[in-house]
């Protein structure tokens, strides 16, 4: 052999190895094949591929001596294919939804049709005129499965013709829905969607206005449909209870109420005064969902009557039960009564609203005297407490509505557009009012507000205003998108005549950029685009005299910079004149420039040093607070707006550990301090204070608390700030709740238990405030088994221990967790029970116990058992 063909032969035999496909005609030769070639994970060929394979095999026609084309013939090959291509079928479970999707048309008719075949169906039979009760199992079954493939092909066939003409096509659906009905449908060859199906029978039962009185005839929609072909009150009972039980979709309500509109137009009188209740009834449920007013009741209520009153209070005193109802629900409906007595002209109409049951008992005291308050404004010569009279307004009654309506649309508008439109058509109805104020929700910081109210033309001022105070409320829910379009049509509104609020409206809009990437790209982790870095560092840089700045957006833009780790900006580019006058700028540079040499191996102490004493002087008490009542108010607000970006703000893991770290420290310094707190990279810190009682401890102890609770929130599985809210709640003599985060600590970092627990984590100083927290709840055997985690077993505590009587844990239970030798012996000679001590014996005798085994085989043994009784004791306390 050449050198070449053994290089090809080596190739070739180096390649994974197909397996052939399986041939339709080996089908045919070996009977169980078939079967074995189904329960493959991944049969080749698959199922539908063999059934089209079985079947054109079967029908292929043949050719005589003539060379004539014949039809297939009858044989026992042929047959035997069609067979096969049935098995295949019901392996696949007859699923009408796998066989159209993979088989044509043709190739699926001729398999039903096998099927109907073999099912001893004689041909010719019309399947509707089938009493299927009669049929065996086997016949029913591929008479509804042919049926159904015909009803799909039909309904697709006439989708576009007159829907009355399909109706007859769906009449097989009556009785295939009672079969099913009877028989269930778990049927091992089709998959039916009940709920559909009865959908289907429901809507044919409309359109053929069938008489049988079949379960869907007695359903609440069958019950509408029978009374809009009767046109009696009956419906507006229907809607009036559906008020409660809200079961009629919004959708559903509001075409019924169409079709009566239509009918009532096309010369149908008789059904005027049911359009109304209807639509009356309609109102009250959009008014308890919160919905806007339909322009047909304003329509129906242009002349009012006392007809239309009464029937209109009738259906609100049927639609809530105030028993029941929240708050909000009956908020909504107070409102409503409140501007239908506004928009009323009559007063005797109105009357009859204010002195209705509901309406007083719905409204205060106090609110009622605001509403006649108001009416009084809008007309100096009312006088509720005479008799009615004929001018109720000096202004007319559809300019008022007009004016309530438009305020209503104003407060709920997020669209800046119709927003203005708004505006100008309330200015171009009344000069006198300040629509800024008209909702107390609008709320603009007091350093905007003078500049804003400054404004002298009242339209713009008022669009300014509302533009801003939606925008940050938008801001506020995390609703971006519309708080980025309403500050967009604001900065195009101020640029042309305010160069200050211009600069305003930028700084707004990179703050909301910031929390957009925070809540979006940011949580993920996508580092921010370059622009937005661009425009915080410019912000942070900016110069520019006489503009109000907010506090929070000077403090996010340091949190910014921090939390996406530009360390070289802060410590290097940072302006020195901006570090000098800006004390958030100022701190997040020590920050960033700790952070930077921590990884070092000396890690920092200048810069460390320097950020101690910048936050020692926050945390200080000068003379002036001593001397305030308000002291300690005074200097906890302090504390707060200087060092906001430390607990509101940053999310950066490392600078949240080493401002936790400082705190930490600097409580720990505290002369009376009992217990200290264990944190990372605590040596950094300097040890003393030069003066000690100038600190305000308690306010350091708030702070702490504060940190590691915001900081938990951002990664509740940090080990060694759960030991720190741990250390906080021993050191509060709160020892369920230290457990607790104890336990949580050592589960997250051993992946709960079945993993060591690091030594760093459950150092000796850690098992001893568990061991102390378990004696001071009672439960002493568990203190006996702490004792063993220690890198030197604690005899003398674990003796003890298993002395006391008064013990509130399991006892004999946590026998089993005890690995050490010397405990258990001790606990022969200490227990009086028999049956115990006979099971401590024999825990000693076991091999893996036994002194004498390698280091490791010992140690496994008490990982073991450190492992269930950690497990157990989470279970404890978690």
């Amino acid at each position: 052999m050449s050198a070449e063909a053994a290089d090809r032969e080596a190739v070739t035999s180096s390649r994974p190895c197909t397996p052939p496909q399986t041939s339709w005609f080996e089908f045919l030769l070996e009977e169980a094949l078939l079967e074995t070639h189904l329960k493959k994970a991944c049969p080749d060929p698959p199922p539908v591929q063999l059934i089209v394979q079985f079947l054109e095999q079967a029908s292929k026609p043949s050719v005589n001596e003539q060379n004539q084309v014949q039809p297939p013939p009858d044989n026992k090959r042929n047959r035997i294919l069609k067979l096969l291509a049935l098995k295949v079928a019901a392996h696949l479970k007859w699923d009408l939804d796998i066989l159209e999707k993979s088989l044509s048309v043709p190739v699926l008719n001729m398999l039903l049709n096998e099927l109907l075949c073999i099912s001893k169906v004689p041909p010719g039979t019309k399947h509707v005129d089938v009493d299927l009760a009669s049929l065996t199992p086997t016949t029913a079954m591929a008479i509804l499965l042919y049926n159904r493939w015909m009803n799909q092909l039909q309904q697709e066939k006439e989708l576009t013709e007159n829907i009355l003409k399909v109706v007859s096509v769906f009449s097989f659906l009556f009785r295939f829905h009672s079969l099913i009905l009877q028989l269930g449908s778990s049927s091992l060859h089709c998959t039916i969607d009940e709920k559909r199906l009865a959908g289907y029978c429901q809507a044919c039962g409309v359109l053929t206005s069938s008489s049988d009185s079949s379960p869907q005839q007695s359903t609440l929609y069958s019950q509408i449909h029978c009374c809009m072909r009767c046109g009696n009150y009956q419906l507006v009972k229907i809607f009036l209870e559906d008020n409660l039980t809200l079961i009629l979709p919004v959708q559903f309500r509001q075409s019924v109420l169409r079709e009566l509109f239509q009918k009532a137009q096309q010369g149908n009188e008789a059904l005027d005064e049911i359009c109304f209740r209807i639509c009356t009834c309609n109102t009250v449920c959009d008014v308890m969902q919160g919905r806007t007013i339909a322009i047909q009741f304003n329509q129906l209520f242009l002349k009012p009557s006392k007809e239309k009153i009464d029937f209109l209070l009738e259906v609100c005193s049927r639609s809530i039960n105030l028993e029941h109802a929240s708050e909000s629900l009956k908020r909504k409906m107070a409102a409503f009564l409140k501007n239908m007595c506004v928009s009323l002209e009559d007063l005797q109409l109105v009357f009859m609203i204010s002195s209705h049951e509901l309406f007083i008992t719905l409204l205060k005291d106090d609110e009622r005297k605001l509403l006649v308050d108001q009416m009084r404004k809008r007309s100096p010569r009312i006088n509720l407490c005479t008799k009615p009279v004929t001018s109720f307004y000096d202004i007319p009654a559809s300019a008022s509505v007009n004016i309530g309506q438009l305020e209503h649309q104003l407060i709920l508008s997020v669209d800046p557009w119709r927003i203005r439109q708004i505006l100008i058509e309330l200015h171009g109805m009344t000069s006198e009012r300040q629509f800024w104020t008209i909702s107390s929700k609008w709320e603009v910081p007091n350093v905007y507000g003078s500049v804003i109210l400054g404004i002298k033309d009242n339209l713009t001022r008022d669009l300014v205003y509302i533009l801003m105070a939606k925008g940050l409320h938008c801001s506020a829910i995390k609703d971006f998108v519309h708080a980025k379009q309403l500050f967009v049509a604001c900065l195009e509104l101020v640029t042309e005549f305010s160069p200050k609020l211009r600069q305003v409206m930028l700084n707004e809009m990179l703050l909301l950029d910031i929390y957009t990437h925070e809540a979006g790209a940011g949580v993920s982790g996508d580092r921010p685009p370059s622009d937005l870095i661009s425009r915080v560092r410019g912000y942070l840089e900016m110069r520019v005299p006489d503009i109000p700045l907010r506090q929070v957006v000077a403090e996010e833009c340091v949190a910014f910079m921090l939390n996406w780790r530009e360390n070289e900006y802060l410590t290097m580019q940072v302006p020195l004149l901006l570090v000098q006058t800006n004390p958030y700028v100022k701190l997040g540079q020590l920050l960033a420039a700790t952070c930077k040499e921590l990884p070092g191996p000396k890690e920092s102490r200048r810069t460390a040093k320097d950020l101690w004493e910048v936050v020692v002087q926050i945390c200080s008490v000068s003379n002036q607070h001593k001397r305030g009542n308000d002291g300690r108010v005074s200097l906890i607000k302090h504390r707060e707006s200087t060092l906001g970006i430390m607990y509101r703000y940053v999310s950066e893991p490392l600078v949240l550990t080493t401002i936790l770290s400082l705190f930490v420290k600097l409580h720990n310094v505290r002369e009376d301090i009992v217990n200290d707190i264990a944190a990372e990279h605590i040596s950094i810190w300097p040890s003393t204070i030069p003066n000690l009682q100038s600190v305000d401890f308690e306010a350091v102890a708030v702070t702490v608390k504060e940190l590691v609770s915001y900081a938990l929130t951002i990664n509740s599985n940090n080990h060694f700030w759960l030991i720190i809210q741990a250390d906080i709640y021993f050191a509060t003599n709160q020892y369920s709740a230290a457990l607790h985060y104890y336990l949580q600590a050592g589960a997250v970092c051993s992946d709960f238990f079945n993993k060591m627990v690091p030594p760093d984590v459950y150092t000796d100083q850690v098992i001893k405030r568990m061991i102390k927290c378990c004696s001071l709840l009672n439960c002493h055997t568990q203190v006996a088994i702490l004792c063993q985690f220690l890198r030197e077993i604690d005899y003398k505590t674990a003796f003890k221990a298993l002395q006391e009587q008064n013990s509130h844990d399991a006892m004999d239970s946590y026998y089993d967790y005890i690995w050490d030798i010397t405990i258990l012996e001790y606990l022969t000679c200490i227990l009086s029970s028999e049956i115990v001590k006979a099971k401590i014996i024999k825990a000693i005798g076991q091999t893996e116990l036994n002194a004498s085994n390698p280091e490791e085989v010992l140690q496994l043994a008490a990982q073991r058992r450190k492992k269930k009784f950690l497990q157990a004791m989470a279970k404890l306390y978690f």
